[in-house]
Order: structure tokens, then C-alpha cells, then sequence
């Protein structure tokens, strides 16, 4: 099966202070190990547009999006809160990240190749409607699901977040929206602590206790995403894809490997052949051990020749 790969320049050019974990090395990384195994010539790529003022509101405040592009007009670096440095150039970035998204809709809908990976940054998961937190600006899934919903009115999306943070802004965004099924498995009680929903039919969040295994995150996929994405049998699938639940990634304490990603992607590929005609844009998300970053976004990728 054909995957497609979407990016841009921009998320590599804008700068963070040195020690922060979101580094455009992430995405090099991944660049590298593409080309050194072959993979980069196999996926038709596709440059990020810069997502409008218009389509970020779709999500977010037009009052938050008016602040940071009013933000952008200034060269100093800002903190938009503790964990988030802003320049104009993350403005330029992040526009591109969520325009990624929008493009991947746009490709996933008209075709001929109808699964995309966005490979960008900065991440976008934590961004609620109204404010920026945890490396996020704009809500990249969340603006790519809305482009869906808008442009092609879709009745049924399945936005599913295996990062190993929960998908917060993702979920304040599509809580009351029953066109939308959120999925978030994630290490719990851990950042970004905020409350998460337990009793709406269409947010299933998975809270996984730090050091589970492969054999447990597994078992609760297959439990808790599978059925209720059966059930809802989406015409579109959106991933936001986290790999920072690495066992050598620093930043959290879950335990998967590789294989888990490999194993995790090829159940998604199979979903969106079942009831998305398939259809399936996946984004970045977390990830920070660079190495580990790589070689689970390549297991990820290769179960598409599997």
C-alpha cells in the first residue's frame, strides 16, 4: 500500500533554546533514516501549505489566533507558556504543521493516494481553542478534522492520539461534537494533568499506568479503540502519532518498542481499509530520544509494505 509523506523547510528553520526537547533534529533524524533505508523514494512528498487565519479559527478563537499572529510580527523570542518559545519563524512553522494536515485531507479525499504522513513540527495535541501549551501553538489534527467536516461534509471522524501525553486540546476542541470519535491512550496521572472525559460516547480515553509493556498497551488497544472505531465506522481516519512512549525516550515512562508502533500502524491501516475507504492522515507528534524517534516512525511507516 502507498503512503504519501508531507512536509516543508519551515518546521526545520525555526529556532529553540538549546536544551528543549523539541529540536528540528527530530525531523532530521527521521529524514535521514527515510533516505538511508530507501523509504524517501517510496512516498510520493508533497510541500505543507501555510494554513490561512481562517482555517485556524475553524478551531480556535479568532481572538487566540489574532494574538499570536499579531505575536509573529515581532523578531524577539516570546514564551507562550513555560514549555513553548514562539518567533515569527514558529509562526511560519506552525502554520505549515497544521496546513499539513488540511493539504493531507484535501489528498486522503480526492486521491489517488489516500493514506499521507505529516512530518513536521511543532506538535499540535496539547493546543486548546484558546491557548498554546506542552511545544503546541495550533491544533494540527484538530484544524485538519475541521477542513474535513467543512469541505467535504463528512459525518464521522475518528481522531485517534497515541502519544504518550493525553490529546487535552484535541479533546476540548471535539468534546461536543459527536461527529468526531477521539481516541487517546497515554501515561496517566501525567502531564499535561488536566482533567479527561470518561462518560461521552465519542472520547475514549485509555490512561496507562507508567512502565506498561508492550503486551498491556496492546491488549488495550485492542479492548478499547478497536470496537468503539468499529462501531462508529469512520469515513476518515486522523492519527496523531506520538512516539515519545519509547522505552528510551526520557520524557515519559511507558515501555513500548519499535515493534509496538509496526504492530499499532498495521491495525490502523486495517481499520481504514475497513470502513474509510482508505483513508488515514497520520501527524506528528511527540517523540525526543532522536534515535528512538526515528526507528519507530520507521517501524510505523514500513508496515505499509508489510
Amino acid at each position: 500500500m502507498l503512503i504519501g509523506l508531507i512536509s516543508h523547510p519551515d518546521c526545520l528553520q525555526y529556532p529553540v533554546p538549546e536544551q528543549h526537547p523539541e529540536q528540528p533534529a527530530r525531523i532530521r533524524a527521521i529524514q535521514d533514516l527515510l533516505i538511508a533505508k530507501g523509504l524517501d523514494i517510496l512516498m510520493p512528498q508533497t510541500e505543507a501549505p501555510l494554513a490561512s487565519p481562517e482555517e485556524l479559527k475553524q478551531v480556535h478563537t479568532a481572538e487566540y489566533v489574532d494574538r499570536i499572529f499579531k505575536l509573529g510580527e515581532k523578531d524577539e523570542m516570546s514564551w507562550l507558556d513555560q514549555d513553548t518559545p514562539f518567533t515569527a519563524q514558529t509562526l511560519q512553522a506552525a502554520r505549515r504543521s497544521a496546513g499539513a494536515c488540511i493539504k493531507g485531507v484535501d489528498l486522503a479525499m480526492q486521491g489517488p493516494v489516500t493514506q499521507q504522513f505529516c512530518l513536521v513540527r511543532p506538535p499540535g495535541h496539547h493546543a486548546e481553542k484558546d491557548r498554546a501549551m506542552g511545544f503546541c501553538i495550533f491544533n494540527n489534527i484538530a484544524v485538519g478534522a475541521a477542513h474535513a467536516l467543512e469541505h467535504y461534509q463528512l459525518e464521522r471522524i475518528a481522531v485517534l492520539d497515541f502519544d504518550v501525553h493525553h490529546g487535552n486540546g484535541t479533546e476540548d476542541i471535539f468534546k461536543d461534537d459527536p461527529r468526531v470519535l477521539f481516541c487517546s491512550a497515554f501515561q496517566y496521572p501525567f502531564y499535561p494533568e488536566t482533567p479527561f472525559i470518561t462518560d461521552r460516547k465519542n472520547i475514549v480515553n485509555v490512561p496507562l499506568p507508567a512502565y506498561t509493556r508492550s503486551k498491556e498497551f496492546r491488549e488495550a488497544i485492542a479492548e478499547h479503540w478497536i470496537p468503539a472505531i468499529d462501531a462508529f465506522s469512520p469515513q476518515l481516519i486522523l492519527v496523531s502519532a506520538g512516539f515519545d512512549g519509547h522505552s528510551s525516550d526520557d520524557m515519559a515512562q511507558l515501555m513500548l518498542a519499535d515493534s509496538d508502533y509496526g504492530w499499532l500502524s498495521s491495525q490502523l491501516i486495517a481499520l481504514a481499509e475497513k470502513h474509510a475507504d482508505n483513508r488515514m492522515i497520520a501527524v506528528l507528534e511527540g517523540g525526543y530520544n532522536t534515535t528512538a524517534l526515528a526507528t519507530s516512525v520507521l517501524a510505523y511507516l514500513q508496515a505499509y509494505w508489510d
